[in-house]
């Protein structure tokens, strides 16, 4: 059952993550089964990110606050605010998925 993780960065905290990203692309890695799309939230010109994107395939919102909870950026408290919400999977690579 997919999952929509919304993140938001704390104003200002650039540095705290680009100093925390390569753990976090590790814990991606190693959790790409999870994945069926990650990516951060750019500024307009692509040059600064202020939170991200997860769509997760889990069973439950509770595992996916787990997910969440254990990414380097989370304990690093990169982020203001995190919104979960199930999604529905309707397309996918162009493709209809229902």
């Amino acid at each position: 059952m997919p999952f929509l993780i919304e993140t938001f960065d704390k104003p200002d905290r650039q540095a705290l993550r680009l100093e925390v990203r390569p753990p976090h692309l590790a814990y991606l890695d190693a959790n790409a089964n999870l994945l069926l799309a990650c990516g951060a939230k750019l500024s307009d010109d692509g040059a600064t990110a202020s939170g991200g994107i997860y769509l997760v395939d889990l069973e439950s919102r509770e595992e996916a606050e787990r997910f969440i909870q254990a990414d380097p950026f989370h304990q690093a408290k990169l982020f203001a605010e995190v919104h979960i919400v199930r999604w529905r999977q309707a397309y996918l690579n162009r493709q209809n998925t229902l």
